[in-house]
C-alpha cells in the first residue's frame, strides 16, 4: 500500500482537529491547519473541502471561524478514511474488496502475487480499520504528554500563556500499545 500526499494530509488534517477540539478550540482556520503541517494551504483546503463533503468535518464563519470534526469524522476508522481518500487499501487492484478491479494476470484465481497482496490488504485492513480516528487523537495526546511536548492548538490562559498540558497516564511503549490501553482486547478476540 501507498498512502497518497491526499490520504497523508487529510489524515494529518483530521488528527489535528481532534487535538484542537482537546484543546478546547472548536475551530481551525485551513490556513493554521496547512501551517501546523507545513503544508500548501490551496491542497489542504482542496481535501478540507472534499472532508465535509463527505460529513467528515463542518466549516464555520466568522471571526473565530475555521473547521472542525463532526461526530462522524470523530468516530471513523482509519481507514474509512483512507479509502475515502485513495479509494482502496490493496497494493494492487486485484487485491481490492472496495475498489477491485480485474488484472492482467491469466489465471487470478492462481496467482501466487495476488494471493500474498491479499494478506497484505487483509494485514492492513485489520490495523486502519481497528482504530477509529478519536483513538488516535487520544493516544497522540498522551504521547506528547508523555514525551513533554507543548500541546499544539492549546488556548492561552488569563495571563497570555498556553495552559499546561493535564498529567495523564502514560501509554506502554509503542503507538499499538498506546491505543489497545484505550481499549484492551478481551481473550475472545485474541
Amino acid at each position: 500500500m501507498h498512502l497518497s500526499k491526499k490520504s497523508e494530509y487529510a489524515l494529518r488534517a483530521l488528527i489535528n482537529l481532534g487535538i484542537a477540539a482537546q484543546m478546547g478550540r472548536s475551530a481551525l482556520p485551513g490556513a493554521e491547519l496547512a501551517e501546523a503541517n507545513r503544508l500548501p494551504l490551496k491542497f489542504v483546503e482542496r481535501i478540507l473541502q472534499e472532508l465535509r463533503d463527505a460529513g467528515l468535518v463542518e466549516t464555520y464563519r466568522g471571526k473565530n471561524g475555521g473547521y472542525s470534526l463532526t461526530e462522524k469524522g470523530v468516530n471513523s476508522k482509519m481507514g474509512d478514511i483512507v479509502r475515502l481518500m485513495d479509494g482502496r487499501l490493496a497494493p494492487i487492484c486485484c487485491a481490492s474488496e472496495h475498489a477491485y478491479q480485474k488484472c492482467s494476470c491469466p489465471d487470478e484465481a492462481h496467482c501466487g502475487l495476488r494471493m500474498i497482496m491479499i494478506d497484505v490488504r487483509n494485514a492492513i485492513a485489520n490495523i486502519l480499520d481497528r482504530y477509529s480516528l478519536a483513538q488516535v487523537v487520544e493516544v497522540t495526546i498522551r504521547k506528547m504528554r508523555q514525551d513533554g511536548v507543548a500541546m499544539p492548538f492549546a488556548l492561552p490562559d488569563r495571563d497570555g500563556f498556553s495552559k499546561p498540558p493535564r498529567p495523564r497516564v502514560d501509554p506502554s511503549e509503542g503507538f499499538l500499545a498506546g491505543l489497545s490501553q484505550i481499549h484492551p482486547p478481551s481473550a475472545a478476540n485474541r
